[in-house]
């Protein structure tokens, strides 16, 4: 097995971490490996808002308040010692494709000249490769969705309307005492589709068909 091999199926979605924090150095490092991915033009028009320590448990006041936790499944989940929140910014595309080198798209007219949000898809593909920078690293990670509590987020930590939130990531070591990221998540016994039932050659036909 290849060491690509061994990080990406060795990725899980960590749901108990240990309450160590993590080196700002290391931070740093699987952001700028995040920072990496695709990007259209070059944009790069994604943002990290990172909360530890008084923030971090703050968030976790504002979407799961402490009178709500007893009996979560997940209670080490908690300890995060970082919680990022992943921002696109469509108006970084719009600006962008303005400029001489990519003013003939037409994108630079304005977020409905784009027939696919790339600042939602190259926000995510930096969300997957900070993923996978932690598994290398070691460390443990957690995606999941805001949902019904982002105006809330939004007006906690100041998050301007004009930025997408992708979700959030928790980020830490994975706590020792529950194994390494904790109790599967529910959808963990759905079995993994295979490449033939994936892949369709040449033209699109139903599965089955």
């Amino acid at each position: 097995m290849t060491e690509f091999e061994r990080v990406v199926r060795g990725r899980r979605m960590t749901r108990a971490f240990s309450p160590e924090p993590i080196e700002p150095d290391l931070l740093a490092e699987l952001v700028e490996l995040a920072s990496r991915a695709p990007s259209a033009g070059k944009t790069q028009g994604w943002h990290l808002l990172v909360l530890e320590g008084v923030d971090a448990h703050r968030y976790w006041d504002i979407t799961f308040p402490a009178e709500r936790r007893g009996g979560f499944a997940f209670p080490h989940l908690f300890d995060a010692p970082v919680i990022a929140i992943p921002l696109a910014d469509p108006d970084a595309y719009v600006e962008r494709y303005a400029e001489p080198d990519k003013a003939r798209s037409g994108l630079g007219s304005g977020t409905d000249a784009w027939a696919a949000p790339y600042w939602t898809i190259d926000g995510s593909m930096a969300v997957m490769t900070l993923l996978l920078a932690a598994e290398n690293a070691g460390r443990g990670a957690l995606f999941f969705g805001v949902f019904d509590h982002e105006p809330a987020v939004r007006a906690g930590f100041g998050i301007p309307d004009r930025l997408q939130v992708l979700g959030v990531l928790a980020l830490g070591w994975p706590h020792e005492g529950v194994g390494e990221t904790g109790r599967a998540g529910r959808s963990a016994s759905r079995a993994r589709r295979a490449p033939d039932q994936i892949i369709r050659r040449g033209r699109w036909t139903e599965a089955g068909a």
